[in-house]
């Protein structure tokens, strides 16, 4: 069975130790002898196995997620087990309980497993190929992704919100929970240089939106039903910001219909972005990959950093070039 661990993956490895890739490497011999080790883990099609940190140097415990197929095996991410957060034992004990509470849901859930699995893979193929070219292109931008979280961290922010989060949306924050942005710009890697919110910042802006829903339902009980406002959507959540430290706009995941709206803090009207997480991220990956084809936005580089041209400003547009190919 062959076992792959993309290249990309291996470097942000590092980050949790000098250790940790040895020990992805003796993961994969044992991954190769027995492939169906894991547990079934959140995310539809991936298994997930922990790794005992004890038995390598500088290495603490893992929680690494694979996918199995009939002829390979691919690792797809990796987290410190403390911020995974918990056993196989505990995540099932854990998924019962909310079940028992959501009984609603879970047939949806379980309904749309192949579906999932599917938005789950092509979510990490295009977040990899967006990172790929942030490592080999514009490494100061790849630096300010922060590494990915585990799913005890995602079921904090899931009872916090009081929604389901979407796989593809668990799939995308395994890999990477946030961008810090590029040196005192702000500015994150994504299309309009927006930045991937770090799930603090979720939770931060959810709680702000539902707020601002309050006080316009309060004013409501005064208007005339087409006199209404709706600026929020307990559904909604919000995964792109502005900027890594700009949450005045951005981008929300619509958990009813699994499209993109844009939200503002201003008070136009969202509107449906007309993408999924999916097709967003593979666009963003298109464009850097064939500048010539972009349409919605221009890729280019200032230094070692991706900056999009629909938020050049005047003080980097000297020192702006944009990307050909």
């Amino acid at each position: 069975m062959n076992v792959e661990i993309p290249q990309d993956l291996r470097e942000t490895a590092l980050q949790f130790g000098a250790g940790v890739p040895y020990a992805l490497k003796v993961l994969a011999g044992r991954l190769a002898e027995d492939p169906d080790m894991g547990h079934p883990s959140p995310l539809p099609g991936i298994l997930t196995v922990m790794v005992d940190g004890d038995l390598f140097e500088d290495c603490p415990d893992l929680a690494v997620g694979y996918i199995r197929e009939p002829d390979r095996i691919q690792i797809r991410f990796v987290s410190p087990a403390s911020s995974a957060g918990r056993s196989a034992d505990a995540a099932d004990s854990e998924d019962a309980t909310r079940d028992q509470q959501a009984p609603a849901q879970a047939p949806a859930r379980a309904g749309d497993a192949v579906a999932d699995a599917v938005a789950v893979r092509q979510v990490a193929d295009a977040w990899q190929r967006v990172t790929g070219w942030l490592r080999h292109n514009a490494p100061d931008s790849y630096a300010a992704l922060r590494p990915g979280t585990g799913p005890a961290a995602m079921a904090a922010l899931e009872a916090d919100l009081g929604v389901r989060i979407p796989v593809e949306l668990c799939a995308l924050w395994l890999l990477t929970a946030g961008d810090a942005g590029v040196h005192g710009w702000g500015w994150g890697c994504l299309p309009g240089n927006e930045a991937l919110l770090t799930l603090d910042a979720v939770a931060d802006v959810h709680r702000l939106k539902m707020d601002a829903q309050a006080h316009e339902d309060a004013l409501d009980a005064r208007r005339c039903e087409e006199d209404r406002i709706t600026v929020w959507r307990p559904t909604w959540i919000p995964v792109v910001a502005q900027g890594a430290t700009d949450h005045t706009s951005g981008l929300y995941l619509d958990t009813g219909t699994g499209y993109l709206g844009r939200w503002s803090r201003y008070g136009e009207s969202p509107g449906d972005e007309l993408d999924t997480l999916v097709t967003y991220l593979e666009e963003a990956a298109d464009m850097l990959e064939a500048p010539a084809l972009a349409t919605r936005d221009k890729p280019g580089l200032v230094g070692a950093a991706l900056v999009w041209r629909s938020r050049l400003d005047a003080a980097q547009k000297e020192r702006w070039r944009p990307l050909t190919g």
